[in-house]
């Protein structure tokens, strides 16, 4: 009986042995035939999961008899779902995964200065790009203020009760710590920052790339709370002819045309839109919530390919407008109500850009790059007129080396800026001429699999101001294939200015001159840190949360003080502005539904000679949540909510909290679409809140805008893709 039963358990074990079986896979690229490690694999029947390792292998072991449906994924890659019977008799099963072209064009960063996707870059970078780039643009095609306001941590500002004039707010810093570049050239700083946001039509953008954070030590002085880069599109072999054409409830009409296309050894892309408005009253107060305005932009690039290994591009942005803002009773008929208060903006800007690359060899690249700008700007308001010209020029040349572990960049830079401003009256003109020498060097280190670190140090030398020195560090750490976290900081500064958002308020009137030898650099540090989690829930189901703590300090900020006989002048307070916060963002996908929820909480101070104070016009809480529901290439719908807590004013104040709800909906066809969006449809407005101004209405003294002036807004439009 005993042998009987040792029979039956062997028998039962060797059975069971031999339904233990491995599985190994071969992961490939399918255009290079490359191994591909990091490619995660999962059994859907199963909880099991692994990783391709340094040779592309992916091993599973003591599966029993059966069939499974073994799932494989990347970012950057279309994924596939493979059926697998279990034994299985060869070797191994080789996966060749295709990439997903359009969305790695889309995912390659340029502003860290690097070749990485932005899953391999350390520096923290946000992107809107692709759909969501297309989506912000039919709700404002006009210009970019809400495709940023949108976004967690940014806040637009608009400084202007009458014209509508805005600044970029970063995490709660003033809009002159922001650095907005065009294809990496800095043609909105000083005199032109005040209009750039208005000015720039979203069309023949490919992407926006945001840096929070100090961002200095890759492109100078002014990035202390981050950067945004409007990177434009450029041709490809296929052309692209589109046409947008938007008409708004608030008497506004934007009619855009881009055309794109390359010819063997040349390529050309031309932008053009005409925008206008008649002027907008939706409180019926007599004040324009928006002003009347014509604008008119015209933008030709040409691309040059001599060779496989020498490129070039020239192009030229150009901008013209018009603006009115004021009593509405006097901008329609001037000469029966001389006597009322009015905003007029005249502005002119004409910039170049000039990029030769030439490869050195497979890893070696060398690049120059130079801009040449000129704006003019004419503010006029009863009895008082300003009126300046800047010329600016930007010059730069940069070796990169792309190694297998180790890439490098270094290069040196020239920036100048002068402007000159026109007045007939005795007050002293606000002319400057700066010069910025600067030189920079940066690595990005692959130091381990799970483990990117890069360095960078820059040099500036600022004519009257000195030298300033600015190391930067930032790390990636890939702690699992889902999980990641990146941990940055860098110093930075800013060179004085009188065009900032306090003193764009009063239309300069009355502000001194900056002194060399009375003002200094505003300096400073800053750190983030963020975790980032991404996974799949089921196949249905995608989840990526991100979690980002951020600090930084600005030593000695420079603030307009009010003087006797109402003078005002910049001091350099003896104290410090600091702002620290978090941003939660999340993002959860069903089918064809993706919900956006995003909260900012920003506590930002200044401290002058030892008494703090909240920094004004920052909302400490801010919610954005998004819904969307699309069906590809058939319709897209979004709803909106977007809610900001009490701000305090300038003038010790404090500001009620708001909701703002929007509705946008597009049917597409395969060359047309056609969209409608139902801006603030509760009509929120600070008009609602109590009046935007004190004293007569002929004379008003505004006070802060801080929530909407123009309320419920419906824009239509058609898009034409030819």
């Amino acid at each position: 009986m005993f042998k009987y039963i040792i029979l039956t358990l062997a028998i039962v074990t060797i059975g069971t042995a031999h339904a233990q079986n491995t599985v190994k896979f071969l992961l490939k690229n399918a255009e290079t035939s490359e191994a591909m490690p990091g490619v995660t694999a999962s059994i859907g029947q199963t909880n099991l999961s692994s990783v391709s390792n340094a040779e592309g292998l992916v091993i599973f072991e003591n599966l029993q008899q059966g069939v499974y449906n073994v799932s494989f994924s990347m970012e950057g890659y279309k994924s596939q779902i493979v059926p697998v019977t279990v034994p299985f008799k060869n070797e191994f099963l080789e996966i060749s995964l295709e990439s997903e072209a359009e969305e790695m064009d889309e995912i390659i960063v340029t502003s860290t200065r690097g070749t990485r996707t932005i899953s391999n870059i350390p520096t923290r970078v946000e992107l809107i790009a692709g759909e969501e780039l297309e989506e912000k643009a039919n709700m404002k095609p006009g210009d970019i203020r809400m495709m940023l306001n949108e976004s967690t941590g940014i806040q637009t500002q608009q400084t202007s009760a009458t014209s509508g004039n805005s600044s970029i707010r970063i995490q709660g810093l003033d809009g002159r710590y922001t650095q907005i570049l065009k294809d990496g050239f800095p043609v909105y700083s000083g005199a032109s920052s005040g209009l750039g946001l208005l000015q720039t039509p979203p069309l023949d953008l490919k992407q926006v790339e945001i840096i929070k954070g100090s961002a200095s030590t890759l492109y100078g002085g002014g990035a202390i709370a981050g950067l945004v880069n409007l990177i434009s599109k450029t041709p490809t072999e296929e052309r692209e002819l589109r046409f947008l054409l938007n008409g708004t409830s608030a008497l506004g009409l934007n009619v855009n045309g881009f055309y794109s296309q390359r010819f063997s050894k040349i390529g050309l892309t031309v932008f053009a839109s005409h925008d206008r408005n008649a002027p907008y009253d939706p409180a019926d107060i007599q004040l324009t919530a928006i002003p009347k305005f014509e604008r008119f932009n015209f933008n030709p690039k040409l691309f040059v390919y001599f060779n496989e290994n020498t490129k070039l591009n020239f192009g030229i942005n150009t901008v013209f407008e018009n603006r009115i803002g004021g009593n509405i009773d006097y901008i329609k008929d001037q000469s029966n109500f001389p006597d009322s208060y009015f905003e007029k903006n005249k502005t002119k800007r004409i910039s170049t850009q000039f990029t030769l690359t030439h490869r050195l060899s497979e890893k070696e690249l060398l690049t120059f790059k130079n801009s040449f700008n000129n704006f003019s700007r004419v503010i006029t308001i009863p009895d008082y007129t300003f009126d300046g010209l800047q010329n600016s020029t930007f010059s730069e040349i940069t070796y990169s080396f792309n190694g297998e572990k180790s890439e490098w960049a270094a290069g040196a830079n020239l920036y100048t800026d002068k402007f000159t401003e026109n007045s007939t009256t005795a007050f002293p003109l606000r002319d400057y001429n700066q010069i910025t020498y600067g030189a920079f060097v940066q690595n990005t280190l692959k130091a381990k699999e799970w483990l990117d670190i890069e360095t960078g140090l820059r040099g500036d030398y600022v004519i009257d101001y000195g030298f300033s020195l600015l190391p930067r560090i930032s790390a990636l750490f890939k702690i699992t294939p889902k999980l990641t976290s990146r941990l940055g900081g860098g110093l930075g500064y800013k060179t004085p200015t009188i065009f900032t958002e306090e003193s764009e308020r009063i239309q300069y009137q009355n502000v001194l001159p900056i002194n060399s030898d009375f003002n200094k650099l505003e300096k400073s540090y800053g750190v983030n840190f963020d975790v980032n989690y991404k996974t799949n829930i089921t196949e249905d189901i995608s989840l990526s949360i991100n979690q980002l703590f951020f600090y930084t300090n600005v030593d000695n900020p420079l603030i307009l003080t009010s003087l006797p006989d109402n003078i005002y002048q910049f001091v350099n307070v003896d104290g410090y502005l600091d702002t620290k916060g978090t941003e939660t963002n999340l993002k959860l996908g069903y089918k064809d539904f993706k919900l956006f929820l995003g909260y900012t909480y920003t506590d930002a101070s200044i401290d002058d000679n030892g008494i703090k104070s909240e920094n004004p016009l920052t909302a400490k809480h801010r919610l954005n949540n998004v819904l969307m529901y699309e069906v590809e290439d058939k319709w897209k719908a979004g709803l909106e909510a977007y809610y900001y807590s009490p701000q305090k004013l300038n003038d010790g104040t404090t500001g009620r909290e708001y909701w703002i709800f929007g509705f946008m909906v597009e049917k597409l066809w395969e060359n047309f679409s056609v969209f409608a969006n139902f801006e603030n449809f509760t009509d929120t407005r600070q008009t609602k809140f109590g009046s935007i101004y004190t004293g007569p209405i002929s004379n008003p003294v505004f006070k802060d805008i801080y929530a909407p002036l123009d309320g419920f807004v419906i824009n239509a439009g058609l898009k034409i893709k030819l």
